[in-house]
């Protein structure tokens, strides 16, 4: 039986464990050390990602239904340039081009998700299950084990299916529990003889927070101060159903895994000397991945939640606490309903005490928690405007899991950081730095003892970013979204990133030097081959490597003006 699982088999002797085990996180001490020379263990998996409704495009062909995100990014806006995934980078009609640019990474696996409303269009198995879609899945995985890649499914990354939203009113609804469960169980049916890793849910946390708190996210309801912890608890149940449908029903004869995704920033105190630092910060963690983490590990919510939000509720004149409660039996039946744990991290914050009034109406899951987020501006933030670089942090959240939830396998689902420039450059210097020094981090933290089996770089593709649309880009992969084919284009991260998964980590401080030098020098001699002939470049295909077409425009632009210059200066 797997560490996560096992907490099932002694629950009064495996709680004190649990229990004790967060006093072992030494919040005063952040060891940050030099960068570490080193290999991973021999099996180590590396693996990119990619979700649907990011990825495929194909939003209403092949009998597929509407999903929430279809409706939410075409309403007027709601994503930035109201931008749609409407055809996004073409997924659906590009497998064997993707899985060939999988190959050239040396890939050990690859995280995708499975579209609900595409193989069932109104979420309900009885109204219709579409074999389209199936078939669709069918031939990415066959692909995938043709190329010896490991397929890693995610059951549920967003994509809710409308009818669902509209009927029931989505994760605010207790019978989400079963639906997701019959669609999880047709998946295990027509997948599962093939798929031996299985995810549940990706980041529940952001389903929760921007989809029903802020609104930021589809469904984009405003729910403040209740509509994300009811969601949460839904999620929560779903994720524990189809885990027992799997155990009972199909791990006997498909033996594999099933675990959860949580997506989890890390919060460093202010002052590590201050206790009540010290104390905001284990409340951001818990507030965030401890949220979903603690009940399927040790049954129940944070300690800290539970007296916050109670409190909270108690000043609102409130009878009860805006946070639900699990009955005795649903936190048996939620615990140890975890085969590996999934982690998604991408950034840090300083954390410190900050008191926020509760009063009738002003109360939020932000406010709940009574702290301020700071960052350094030092920090390196290339990209999105939440994402600053602090490698360190990685491996504090990672010791901090191992002293929590006693040391559950881990597979990293998702981390990288993503570039937000208008005319993008190839020679990503900053991922490359990003992926360098967060993968040694993961590699300390293994060190530490930590239980790290594998690493999906986030992501394979540039693609559709939720309400940031096109203007962000996390892939390893360029593309050209202007460009009705959508074309690939490997960034200089590529070679660099294939080259750590070659090597299976960091050999020497010569060789690991070499490494960038080489992936820049190729991207800087495409650029230049590039940009020589700015007034033909713009051209589809008018040489095996063309530039991508927003980077053309820039220098078409310039090439005009200037001649503009000098014809008025003739």
């Amino acid at each position: 039986m797997l560490p996560c699982c096992a907490v099932r088999t002694c629950h009064v002797l495996v709680l004190v464990l649990c229990l004790s085990a967060a006093e072992d996180f030494d919040w005063t001490k952040n060891d940050r050390g030099s960068f570490y020379y080193g290999t991973f263990p021999a099996g180590f998996s590396w693996g990119a990602g990619s979700s649907a409704y990011q990825t495929e495009g194909a939003w209403d062909k092949d009998g597929k239904g509407l999903s929430i995100w279809d409706v939410f990014s075409h309403r007027k806006g709601k994503i930035l340039q109201n931008d749609t995934g409407d055809s996004s980078c073409q997924g659906y009609y590009k497998i064997k081009e993707d899985i060939s640019l999988m190959k050239e990474l040396k890939l050990d696996h690859y995280r995708f998700s499975i579209s609900w409303p595409r193989i069932m269009p109104t979420g309900i198995k009885s109204d219709h299950v579409n074999e389209k879609g199936i078939k669709y899945y069918d031939e990415l995985i066959d692909n995938l084990l043709e190329n010896k890649i490991t397929p890693i499914a995610t059951l549920y990354h967003w994509d809710l299916p409308q009818v669902l939203q509209e009927k029931y009113g989505g994760w605010q609804n207790i019978s989400m529990v079963n639906y997701f469960n019959e669609f999880a169980n047709l998946c295990f049916e027509r997948f599962g003889n093939r798929v031996k890793y299985w995810i549940t849910l990706n980041n529940p946390w952001s389903v929760a927070v921007e989809g029903y708190e802020t609104g930021e996210h589809a469904p984009g309801l405003k729910l403040r101060g209740t509509g994300a912890y009811r969601a949460a608890h839904h999620m929560i149940k779903a994720h524990a159903k189809v885990w027992h449908t799997y155990d009972t029903k199909w791990r006997g004869k498909q033996k594999g895994l099933v675990g959860i995704s949580l997506s989890g920033d890390w919060g460093e105190p202010v002052d590590i000397s201050n206790q009540k630092d010290i104390e905001a910060a284990e409340r951001y963690v818990q507030f965030y991945i401890g949220w979903f983490a603690t009940p399927i590990f040790h049954g129940d919510y944070p300690q800290v939640m539970k007296d916050f939000i109670g409190r909270k509720s108690a000043q609102q004149g409130l009878g009860t606490s805006r946070l639900p409660t699990f009955s005795s039996q649903e936190k048996s039946y939620v615990k140890g309903t975890c085969d590996f744990l999934g982690i998604g991290h991408f950034t840090t914050r300083y954390i410190t005490q900050k008191n926020y009034q509760s009063g009738h109406g002003s109360s939020s899951y932000f406010t709940d928690r009574d702290l301020a987020e700071l960052v350094d501006p030092r920090w390196p933030d290339p990209g999105s405007e939440w994402l600053y670089s602090v490698p360190w942090g990685f491996r504090r959240l990672l010791n901090f899991v191992k002293a929590q939830y006693r040391n559950p396998m881990i597979y990293v689902t998702e981390n990288g950081v993503s570039e937000k420039i208008m005319c993008t450059e190839l020679c990503d210097d900053w991922r490359i730095q990003y992926y360098k020094d967060y993968t040694n981090e993961m590699l300390k933290a293994i060190k530490d003892g930590v239980n790290v089996r594998g690493y999906t770089a986030w992501s394979l593709l540039d693609k559709f970013e939720w309400d940031e649309g096109y203007s962000e880009r996390f892939g390893l992969y360029y593309v050209d979204f202007r460009n009705k084919n959508t074309p690939r284009y490997p960034k200089a991260s590529v070679q660099y990133y294939k080259r750590i998964i070659s090597s299976n980590g960091f050999p020497n401080q010569r060789e690991v030097e070499n490494w960038k030098r080489k992936a820049t020098e190729t991207c800087s001699s495409s650029n230049q081959l590039l940009a020589a002939d700015p007034l033909t470049s713009h051209m589809e295909m008018v040489t095996e490597v063309v530039v991508p077409t927003v980077c053309t425009l820039c220098i078409l632009l310039s090439a005009v003006f200037l001649m503009f210059l000098l014809r008025r200066h003739n």
